[in-house]
């Protein structure tokens, strides 16, 4: 059973290779509903929307997430509603942890929910850990000073 980290009130769960795997969510129309998020299923459908967020001048919002990670659960909807907000503003992304191991290892993601704001394919910026406060600050920001960003 994976174990809970809790840092600052930021909550994560480390990725192990003995995780199991677990419902995402118990209600099936929260299931389905992923508000203006794209589900990557592989690493070039990965590579295409990078690459489609930089000829596009977007930044891309990911968040890496396993079915059986209880924070995961938990920031879920709260991803999927700033997908609505935002989404003149990025392109959001989910990956699944388990499902998508190559772009995961790429990232080196370590723990999760992992939150990447990526510009011209390079990171600019990451939350670890269930932290709503600090996803709803940074999409605010990097909304709003988009323009301001370095280019690459």
């Amino acid at each position: 059973m994976p174990s809970i980290v809790v840092d600052d009130a930021k909550t994560s769960t480390p990725l192990t290779e003995s995780s199991t795997s677990v419902a995402l969510v118990d209600d099936p129309k929260m299931a389905e509903d992923h508000g203006s998020c794209t589900i990557i299923t592989n690493k070039s459908h990965w590579q295409a929307k990078l690459d489609d967020a930089q000829s596009r001048q977007k930044i891309v919002v990911v968040d890496f997430n396993a079915s059986w990670c209880g924070p995961c659960r938990l920031m879920g909807p709260i991803f999927v509603e700033l997908s609505k907000k935002y989404e003149n503003n990025f392109i959001f992304l989910k990956v699944d942890v388990d499902e998508v191991l190559e772009v995961t290892n790429d990232w080196e993601i370590r723990a999760m929910p992992t939150f990447l704001f990526i510009k011209d394919g390079k990171e600019i910026d990451k939350i670890v850990g269930a932290n709503k406060d600090e996803l709803q600050k940074k999409a605010q920001f990097y909304a709003s000073n988009q323009s301001g960003l370095p280019q690459s």
